[in-house]
C-alpha cells in the first residue's frame, strides 16, 4: 500500500467520523465537496429525503470559459461563487458544511470562503 492510499484511507475514515454528526435537511442542507486532482464537485443534499437539490462542478459547461483549470484556488473560489448563486435561486439560504474530510484550507477553504460571501449561511 502506497503513501496515496494511506492519506485517502485516512480521508475517509475522517469523513465517516464526520457524517455522523453533520445531517442535512431540506430547510438546510448538507454542501457535500469531492476534491479530485483535477477538479473540485459540490452537491446541497437533503439527507432525509435522499436528494440532491443543488450541485456544481468545475467540469460543467461553461466553466472553462471563466478558468483555465478546474484544480485550483482561484476556479474553487469560482465555483463557490456560481454553487451559492444556484443554492440561492432555489431558495437555500442556510446550509450545514461537511468537507469530506479534507483539510480546510487551500481549495476547499476558497469554495468555503466564496459561498459564504455570496450569501450562503453556515
Amino acid at each position: 500500500m502506497g503513501k496515496t492510499d494511506i492519506k485517502e484511507l485516512n480521508r475517509i475514515r475522517r469523513h465517516r467520523r464526520l457524517r455522523k454528526k453533520v445531517m442535512g435537511t431540506s430547510e438546510k442542507p448538507r454542501i457535500s465537496i469531492h476534491r479530485s486532482s483535477a477538479n473540485l464537485y459540490a452537491q446541497a443534499i437533503d439527507d432525509l429525503n435522499g436528494k440532491t437539490l443543488v450541485n456544481a462542478a468545475t467540469t460543467q459547461k461553461g466553466f472553462k470559459e471563466k478558468t483555465t483549470s478546474g484544480g485550483n484556488v482561484k476556479a474553487a473560489a469560482i465555483l463557490g461563487e456560481v454553487f451559492a448563486k444556484a443554492a440561492k435561486a432555489k431558495g437555500i439560504e442556510k446550509v450545514v458544511f461537511d468537507r469530506s474530510g479534507y483539510i480546510f484550507h487551500g481549495r476547499i477553504k476558497a469554495f468555503a470562503e466564496a459561498a459564504r460571501k455570496n450569501g450562503l449561511v453556515f
